[in-house]
C-alpha cells in the first residue's frame, strides 16, 4: 500500500511547485522619460562655496521605462543607475505584482571581474614572441581568482599569467551573465499573466550639489543717494556620478531641508575592480633572487577621479579676461530662465526645457534677470561701547563698515527668493567694467531687507563713545556720548549708528532711532566732503 504514495511522491518531487522555479531575468527599456531634482548639501554654510571636487549634495531622480515580463515570478535589471544610488530608498510602482525583492549590483565589468565570473571557464591566451614578433594562441582554464597571481591551465600544464616574460593577452569569448558596463539595479516581482508594463523607478542618488552664482552691475549713484544696478543669477547644478541623464526635467531646490541619513555612506557604489598580477622573483627560495634583482615597486595609486579633472576645466571664474564676457551675457537676452515655484516651506526652480544632466560635469542654468534693482550704500558705526575724548577735534577714527542694503520685492526691482551663493559686484569705468567686490548672501525669503557686507570703507569714517568717566564713576543715570562721523566723498551718504542692543538700551537727544535684527539703530545723512558731530545720552543700567 506504501508504494503508490512512494511513487506519487517522487514524481511530485521531479516538478518543482511553481514558487520554487528559477525567476526568468529581464531587462527594462532604457529610460523614456527622466526626472532630475537636486537638492544642496543641508550641512553647507551660507559662507562656504560648493565643493566641486567632492560634492555632498544628493538627488532624487525618476526614470520611466518598460518592461515586457513573462507569467510567474522574474527579476527585472534596469541598467544605467547613477552609481552613488542610495538602494534603500528606491520604490518602484506600475508592475501588477508589486516588489518581492530589492537587490543592488555592486560589481561593474572590470578586467578583475571579468576573470573572477570565468572561473572554471575556458579563455585564449596569447603570447607574441618579442624577437620574431610572431602571436600565438591557445585556449586555457581559469584556475584562479584575481586577487593574486592567475593561474590558467593549458596543455602544458598549470602556467602563472605574466610571469614567463612574454607580452600576453586574455580574450574572453563573452561577457559573463550579470555583469554591466553601467550599475544595475534589480527587483524581484510576480505577473501571473504577464505582459508589457510601464514602471516608474524613483531613488535617491549620492554626488550632487548645486549653489546660486550672483553678477551684479552697479549704475552711478542718484542725488539721494540711491543707485541702480543690474542682477542677473544663474544656478550651477553639478553632478558628479558617472552617468549622463539626457533630455532630463532638470529642478533645483533651495532652502533647509532636514536630512539625519548618511546618503554617502547608504550609497555602495559599485566598484570596477582592476587586474594586478603579482609574481614570485625569478631564482629561487633557498638561493634567493638573482643578483641586482630589484623588487618592483608597488602599483602607483590610481589616478584622479574625471570628475575632478573636468570640475577644474569647467570651474566657474568671474574674474580676469572673462569679465567682458559675462557682461556681455549679462546684456543679452536670456533663452531659459528657471521658474521659481513653492515647495511646501521650500523653493523649486523649475528649468522650463529638458536637458542634458552630463556625467562628472557641471550645468548652468539662468533663473534671475533683473534691470532696475533699486539699491543704496549705507555706513555703520558701531556705537555701543568705547570712549572717545570731549575735544572737538580727535587723532583717530575707524573706517565704517560698508553694506548694499535693497529689500526683495517687485518695488525695488526684485520680488523673487534668492537662494544662497556668491555675488560678483561690477562697477562701470572709463576703462570698462571693474570688479569692486565679491561677497556671499544666504537664502532671501520674499520681502525680506537684503544686507551684503562689502569691504571697510576709505572714505568714510567715525569715532563714538562715551565722553566722561565720570558718569560711569559716579554711576550716573544718563551718560553723555558722542558720534563723530567724517565723509571724503563728493557726494553726500547715508550712516547708521548701531547703538546696542534693543530692549536695553534707552536714549535722549536722538529722534528716529528704530529697531531692526534685534539692533537698536540710527540713520542719518552726512553732506559731501564734511564732518558732522551728534551728542546724545545712554541711561546706564
Amino acid at each position: 500500500m506504501t508504494r503508490p504514495f512512494v511513487l506519487i511522491a517522487a514524481i511530485a518531487a521531479m516538478v518543482p511547485a511553481d514558487g520554487l522555479l528559477a525567476r526568468e531575468t529581464v531587462d527594462a527599456s532604457t529610460p523614456q522619460e527622466l526626472a532630475v531634482t537636486v537638492y544642496r548639501d543641508p550641512q553647507r554654510g551660507q559662507d562656504q562655496r560648493m565643493d566641486r571636487r567632492w560634492p555632498r549634495g544628493f538627488a532624487m531622480i525618476s526614470e520611466i521605462r518598460t518592461v515586457t515580463l513573462p507569467p510567474g515570478e522574474s527579476s527585472i535589471r534596469f541598467t544605467g543607475v547613477a552609481e552613488g544610488m542610495v538602494a534603500v530608498s528606491a520604490i518602484v510602482t506600475g508592475l501588477p505584482g508589486g516588489t518581492i525583492e530589492k537587490n543592488r549590483n555592486a560589481d561593474l565589468l572590470s578586467p578583475a571581474a571579468l576573470v573572477d565570473r570565468t572561473l572554471g571557464n575556458r579563455v585564449t591566451i596569447t603570447r607574441t614572441d618579442p624577437a620574431t614578433g610572431v602571436a600565438r594562441s591557445e585556449s586555457a582554464i581559469v584556475r584562479t581568482r584575481a586577487d593574486g597571481g592567475l593561474v590558467l591551465e593549458t596543455q602544458q600544464g598549470f602556467e602563472a599569467v605574466r610571469c614567463s616574460g612574454l607580452p600576453e593577452k586574455l580574450t574572453f569569448d563573452e561577457v559573463p551573465s550579470g555583469l554591466s558596463s553601467q550599475p544595475v539595479f534589480s527587483i524581484d516581482t510576480r505577473s501571473d499573466a504577464g505582459g508589457t508594463y510601464t514602471v516608474t523607478l524613483s531613488y535617491l542618488a549620492w554626488g550632487f550639489d548645486w549653489e546660486a552664482n550672483y553678477v551684479a552691475r552697479l549704475h552711478e549713484a542718484r542725488a539721494d543717494g540711491s543707485l541702480r544696478m543690474e542682477l542677473l543669477s544663474w544656478l550651477t547644478i553639478l553632478n558628479d556620478n558617472g552617468q549622463s541623464f539626457p533630455d532630463a526635467d532638470l529642478m533645483a531646490v533651495a532652502g533647509k531641508l532636514n536630512v539625519e541619513s548618511d546618503f554617502e555612506e547608504l550609497a555602495d557604489e559599485p566598484e570596477a575592480r582592476p587586474l594586478r598580477l603579482t609574481c614570485y622573483p625569478f631564482g629561487s627560495t633557498s638561493a634567493g633572487s638573482p643578483p641586482g634583482y630589484l623588487i618592483p615597486p608597488p602599483p602607483p595609486p590610481p589616478p584622479p577621479p574625471a570628475a575632478v579633472m573636468s570640475m577644474d576645466s569647467e570651474a566657474i571664474v568671474v574674474t580676469g579676461s572673462r569679465m567682458q564676457k559675462v557682461m556681455a551675457e549679462a546684456a543679452a537676452p536670456l533663452a531659459v530662465i528657471a521658474a521659481e515655484e513653492a515647495l511646501g516651506d521650500l523653493k523649486l526652480y523649475r528649468i522650463p526645457e529638458p536637458v542634458t544632466v552630463a556625467a562628472q560635469g557641471q550645468k548652468q542654468v539662468a533663473f534671475l534677470d533683473k534691470d532696475e534693482v533699486e539699491a543704496r550704500f549705507i555706513y555703520v558705526v558701531g556705537c555701543d561701547y568705547g570712549e572717545v575724548d570731549d575735544a572737538d577735534e580727535v587723532e583717530y577714527f575707524d573706517p565704517a563698515r560698508l553694506i548694499l542694503a535693497t529689500k526683495n520685492d517687485k518695488a525695488k526691482g526684485l520680488g523673487q527668493s534668492l537662494p544662497m551663493g556668491g555675488i560678483a559686484i561690477y562697477e562701470p569705468t572709463s576703462f570698462g567694467d571693474l570688479l569692486v567686490a565679491e561677497t556671499r548672501l544666504r537664502d532671501f525669503a520674499l520681502s525680506e531687507d537684503i544686507e551684503l557686507e562689502l569691504p571697510q570703507s576709505t572714505q568714510v569714517f567715525a569715532q563714538c563713545g562715551g565722553v566722561d568717566r565720570e558718569d560711569l564713576e559716579k554711576e550716573r543715570r544718563w551718560v553723555r556720548k558722542r558720534a563723530q562721523i567724517s565723509n571724503a566723498n563728493d557726494a553726500p551718504v547715508t550712516v547708521r549708528l548701531d547703538l546696542g542692543t534693543a530692549g536695553y538700551t534707552k536714549l535722549r537727544g536722538l529722534k528716529g532711532t528704530r529697531i531692526k535684527d534685534g539692533r537698536l539703530i540710527y540713520e542719518t545723512e552726512i553732506a559731501a566732503n564734511s564732518r558732522r558731530v551728534l551728542r546724545f545720552r545712554q541711561q546706564n543700567d
